[in-house]
């Protein structure tokens, strides 16, 4: 028998796409939480809170807001379980995971029969994808023009499209569901806690799923959060849906929400963590003591200072978030994006490749959004960029990041 030592995981600088770097206080909010069981009172309190400030962060009345346990590809899970074998679905992909989104969506419409011809990627007529070149955004014109000529049930898109880092048209999407009578459903994982909307603006779209690594910015593995409108709460009471564990109205339960309403004693349906409970109620909490607006105008600031500064090392950039910059290496570094991230990444500067061609680079900043976060971030890439042989005057470009921050200084001071 192999008795490994000790598992020592280091700090690294989170510069992607996301998981971002937890704050400590979160950190400490989950080391600090006493071994409780699932239902013991403070946890089911902490539940009961979370569900309250999470309908604060999505802009919400909708009661049917809470927390799946897990990552965003549980919620993401749950708000798709309502999509049944036969339902028509039009669903926009312009990276990579609205990529994935579309083939959890063809899974999920699929018969017994499409399955079975196709097991690991099946292509059921009911379900169209439109399929939107990397690095342009899913606009109000193609919704309209590709729900007009199909007339689905559902229609999907994801708000922010994190594999291209593009905003896609959030309220073109819904006055075109709202039109041609689709019930829409949205992938908000990279936009809630970065971008300041709310969903009441948008009724057509009747489900939302987010995650908690991103802009929530809780331990990757506590709650995505979701919020369903009655109108998708109605669907899956009347059909049911081919799920228990994130089912989206008997998970609602352990959350205090029965029968469409708020009540004051949740009931159990699946074992929660104290700790993941904890850590995602102090999470809520920072972002809600941030602000919604002003944490959306902190990142716009300070993305665009990363912008400007990547710029400036000859870079080309793509991606239209706020959170995140999407890049082409300048001509003499082209086709050596994965050797370039690769070597930050052994040193701690965690940044990322896209996952799907054409093959860039991602830098971000989630839970960044200090100067000596961003002049750390610009410094390690410019040095980068050195090592691969790039003509880089990191000082002058340092000096000009400082200059960004200087009248904002001035302002806070």
């Amino acid at each position: 028998m192999t008795i490994f030592p000790s598992l020592k995981i280091p700090n690294t600088l989170a510069a992607g796409p996301g998981p971002g770097n937890t704050d400590p206080r979160v950190l400490e909010a989950f080391a600090s939480a006493g071994v409780a069981d699932h239902m013991q009172l403070d946890v089911l309190r902490g539940m009961v809170e979370a569900k309250q400030m999470l309908r604060e962060v999505f802009g919400t009345k909708n009661v049917y807001t809470y927390g799946i346990a897990g990552t965003g590809w549980s919620g993401l899970d749950s708000l798709q379980s309502a999509i049944l074998p036969g339902d028509k679905v039009v669903a926009f992909n312009n990276g990579t995971f609205s990529g994935i989104d579309c083939l959890t969506i063809r899974m999920k419409a699929s018969t017994p029969d499409d399955l079975a011809a196709n097991p690991m990627n099946p292509q059921p007529a009911n379900v169209i994808v439109v399929n939107v070149p990397h690095g342009q955004s899913v606009t109000g014109e193609m919704v309209d023009q590709a729900l007009a000529e199909h007339k689905p049930m559902w229609a999907f898109m994801a708000h922010w499209e994190t594999g291209s880092g593009r905003i896609n048209d959030i309220k073109g999407f819904n006055d075109a569901c709202a039109k041609h009578g689709a019930m829409g459903l949205v992938d908000a994982v990279s936009s809630l806690g970065v971008s300041d909307f709310n969903i009441d603006d948008y009724p057509a779209i009747v489900g939302w799923a987010s995650c908690p690594q991103k802009g929530v910015l809780a331990l990757p593995l506590t709650y995505a959060p979701v919020s369903f409108r009655d109108e998708y709460i109605d669907v899956v009471r009347k059909r049911g849906c081919y799920n228990y564990v994130n089912h989206p109205i008997l998970n609602a339960r352990h959350w205090g929400i029965i029968d469409g309403k708020d009540v004051p004693t949740p009931s159990y349906h699946q074992t929660h963590s104290g700790y993941a409970v904890a850590s995602f109620h102090e999470a809520l909490r920072i972002l809600l003591m941030h602000g919604r607006a002003q944490k959306a105008a902190d990142y716009a600031f300070h993305e665009k200072v990363l912008r400007t500064a990547v710029e400036e090392m000859g870079c080309e950039v793509t991606s239209n978030m706020t959170s995140l910059v999407v890049l082409n290496l300048p001509g003499a570094l082209a086709g050596k994006e994965k050797e370039l991230v690769g070597n930050c990444r052994a040193r701690g500067f965690a940044i990322w490749p896209t996952l799907s061609e054409p093959v860039q680079v991602r830098i971000g900043i989630l839970n960044q959004l200090n100067e000596e976060a961003i002049t750390d971030i610009v410094g390690r890439f410019a040095d980068a960029m050195i090592e691969m042989g790039a003509d880089v005057d990191k000082d002058a470009i340092l000096a000009n990041v400082k200059s960004a921050f200087t009248p904002r200084l001035k302002n806070s001071a």
